[in-house]
């Protein structure tokens, strides 16, 4: 058998390893009822809308999300109220957190065939780790790349790269895996990745204008070992014709 040109796979984290599009709307509401079981004086609808926009203004990764609530409610601070909606969340997290389905399969069956493994997200390093190793995960990983470790976000070319030239490859060499048609599948692209659009969670249907830099689209993460394998029969097909060009 010759060497395979594809030789890593790097994956998103959110939403393509991690399921966390419902757990952080499961969580949130449930900090909201629990602040208000404690004596929060809100309805839920007007304090989790609020929560909503501070989510929005200031990131998911702002630290003070329930201080600056209180705030927009016109309300005294209240640490009571700030430990209550804390509790509930990070129980929530930590109860609720899991894989996407497929995720540990899909891995296992991959390191069974030889690929080099990665992830490449965006967010806190220290909430990242925290899934991953919550969920046993880091043992299937090579390689694992976190945007504010970097200084740069995602679509930037410099944290693909980084991941190349860590993992010793070219781009070539590499596979980028991820929910997320901008940040993911544009910017592994631009750098000369071969790009899996994995079509899920809430951008399922969003940013659709990048669609065209996707190679290939994937429903389910198990699709990913015969999806490597079509990309390696091409490879050795298009080489076969250079030769027979060449002669």
């Amino acid at each position: 058998m010759g060497r395979k040109m594809i030789k890593a796979v790097f994956f998103d984290l959110d939403d393509t390893i991690v399921d966390t599009t419902r757990l952080a709307e499961m969580a949130r509401r449930n900090a909201i009822e629990n602040m208000i079981r404690h004596g929060l004086p809100a309805d839920f609808d007007t304090a989790y809308g609020e929560l909503l926009d501070l989510i929005s203004e200031y990131g998911s990764n702002f630290s003070r999300h329930f201080d600056y609530l209180l705030r927009r409610l016109e309300l005294p601070y209240n640490p009571k109220w700030v430990s209550a909606g804390v509790i509930a969340y990070h129980n929530t997290k930590i109860a609720y957190l899991k894989s996407v389905r497929g995720a540990r399969r899909t891995l296992l069956q991959l390191k069974k065939e030889g690929y080099i493994l990665g992830i490449i997200t965006d967010g806190n390093p220290v909430k990242q780790w925290e899934k991953i190793l919550r969920l046993e995960l880091d043992e299937y990983f090579d390689h694992v790349l976190i945007s504010d470790e970097l200084g740069v976000k995602k679509p930037h070319p410099r944290i693909f790269r980084k991941a190349l030239q860590r993992a010793d490859l070219k781009p070539e060499e590499a596979v980028m895996v991820g929910d997320r048609l901008y940040s993911d599948i544009y910017g592994a692209k631009r750098v000369g990745m071969t790009t899996v659009w994995f079509r899920y969670g809430k951008y399922a249907d969003r940013e659709l204008e990048y669609l065209d830099y996707a190679d290939l689209t994937i429903e389910r993460l198990e699709e990913i070992p015969r999806v490597l394998r079509g990309l390696e029969i091409e490879e050795s097909e298009a080489g076969a014709d250079k030769e027979v060009h060449s002669d």
